[in-house]
C-alpha cells in the first residue's frame, strides 16, 4: 500500500537523488512484498503449479519493465529485450543454481533430485535460448542481429508452444518427476567426511511439508494483493528508470548492465524462495523455480515483445554476441552434466557460481 501511495506521489515526476534513493527502497521492499504473496497462493495450490505462479509473477514483471523502457527509452533500448532475457537465463542456471547447491550441500552434504525432470527442463532451456537467441545472429534475412517479421513471428510461435509443452509435463503428464525428492526412513546422506550422516534425516526435509495451506480466502486475498505489488513494481521500477540509465553512462559501463539490473531485480523473489528450499534439502523444488524462470522469460518474454513490435520504434535486436554465446554453450554443458546424475556436491555448486560471476564481469568490462 506504501508503494501504491509513493507511485501515485511521484508518476510523470523528475526525482531529485534522495527521492530516487527512497523509491529504490520502497521498489525492493514491494518486490520482496510480492514473493510473499506469490507464495501464499503457491501454497494453497501445491507443487509443482506453484513454482509456475511464482515464475509467471517475476514474468510479468520482466515484460513490464521491459516494454515501459522500451517505449520511454531511445536507441539504446534496442537490445534491453535480448540483455535481460539473457541475464535472465544466467542468473537462473548459474546463479540461483549454484547458490542453491552450495546452500544444500554444505548443510546436507550431497543434495537429491530428480533427474528426469530437471534434465527435461534443462534441455527445454537450451532450446529456447538457442532459437531465440543464437538464431537472430547467424540468420542472414534481416540486416544484423535480428529475426525478419516472418522470423520473429515463428519464434514466438515456438517458445509458446515449447512453454506450453513443458506446462502440461510439469503439471499433469509427469508431474512426480518435478517434486521433492524425499529420502527413505532411515537413510544416511554422506556429507563427505566419512560420517556418513549429514542431515537429520527426513524430518528436515520435510520441514515445510507439514505447514498447513492457507484459507480460500486468505489465498484469494494474497492472490490480490500479488497484483497490486505486481503493478507498484513495474510503475515505480519505471519511475527510477531514467536515474539508472543515467548512472550507467556516467559509469562507463555498457547499457546491458541495465538489462542485468532488470533481471537481477525481478528474479529476486524466485532466488529468496529457491535458496529456502535448498536449506531444506528441497533441490527439486530449487530447481523448479530456477528453470521455471528461465523457461517464462523465454518463452513467455518473447512473445510479448514480438507483439509489442507492433508499437515499439527501432529495430528488435535479439542476437547475442560471441562472448555471450560462449557463455550460454558453457552454462548448457555444465547444467546439463550438473542435472544428468540426480546428485550433487558443494563442487557442482561453486563450478555454476563461478560462471555467473563470469557474466558480470564480462558484463561490466565487456
Amino acid at each position: 500500500m506504501l508503494a501504491l501511495v509513493l507511485l501515485a506521489l511521484i508518476w510523470g515526476r523528475s526525482l531529485p537523488a534522495l527521492v530516487v534513493a527512497l523509491v529504490g527502497a520502497v521498489l525492493i521492499a514491494a518486490v520482496l512484498v510480492a514473493v510473499h504473496h506469490a507464495e501464499v497462493v503457491a501454497l494453497r495450490v501445491g507443487e509443482p503449479l506453484g513454482s509456475l505462479i511464482l515464475a509467471v509473477a517475476v514474468t510479468v514483471i520482466e515484460v513490464g519493465l521491459i516494454l515501459s523502457l522500451m517505449l520511454s527509452g531511445g536507441p539504446g533500448t534496442a537490445t534491453l529485450a535480448r540483455d535481460t532475457v539473457f541475464a535472465a537465463v544466467m542468473i537462473t542456471g548459474n546463479g540461483i543454481v549454484g547458490l542453491c547447491l552450495v546452500v544444500g550441500a554444505l548443510r546436507h552434504g550431497v543434495v537429491s533430485f530428480n533427474a528426469e525432470g530437471s534434465s527435461g527442463s534443462m534441455a527445454t532451456v537450451a532450446a529456447l535460448a538457442t532459437l531465440c537467441l543464437v538464431f537472430p545472429t547467424v540468420t542472414t534475412t534481416s540486416p544484423g542481429p535480428t529475426f525478419s517479421g516472418p522470423q520473429l513471428a515463428f519464434a514466438a510461435v515456438v517458445s509458446l508452444a515449447l512453454y506450453s509443452v513443458y506446462v502440461f509435463v510439469q503439471t499433469v503428464r509427469h508431474r512426480d518427476y518435478f517434486l521433492p525428492v524425499i529420502p527413505d526412513e532411515g537413510s544416511r546422506v554422506d556429507t563427505g567426511d566419512g560420517s556418513g550422516d549429514g542431515s537429520d534425516g527426513p524430518s528436515d526435509s520435510l520441514e515445510d511439508s507439514h505447514e498447513a495451506p492457507p484459507a480460500t480466502r486468505d489465498a484469494l486475498i494474497s492472490l490480490g494483493l500479488l497484483v497490486v505489488s505486481l503493478v507498484t513494481v513495474v510503475g515505480l521500477a519505471k519511475s527510477v528508470s531514467p536515474a539508472i540509465e543515467s548512472g550507467v553512462r556516467a559509469a562507463g559501463a555498457p547499457l546491458s548492465v541495465v538489462g542485468v539490473a532488470i533481471a537481477l531485480l525481478v528474479l529476486l523473489p524466485e532466488t529468496l524462495a529457491a535458496v529456502r528450499a535448498a536449506s531444506r534439502n528441497r533441490l527439486q523444488t530449487s530447481f523448479n523455480l530456477a528453470m521455471g524462470s528461465a523457461l517464462a522469460s523465454i518463452g513467455l518474454t518473447i512473445p510479448a515483445i514480438a507483439v509489442a513490435t507492433i508499437w515499439l520504434p527501432g529495430p528488435l535486436v535479439l542476437g547475442l554476441s560471441a562472448t555471450e554465446m560462449i557463455l550460454l554453450a558453457l552454462s548448457m554443458l555444465v547444467g546439463t552434466l550438473t542435472v544428468v546424475a540426480g546428485r550433487a556436491t558443494v563442487l557442482q555448486g561453486a563450478v555454476h557460481l563461478l560462471i555467473f560471476a563470469s557474466f558480470l564481469f564480462i558484463a561490466v568490462t565487456p
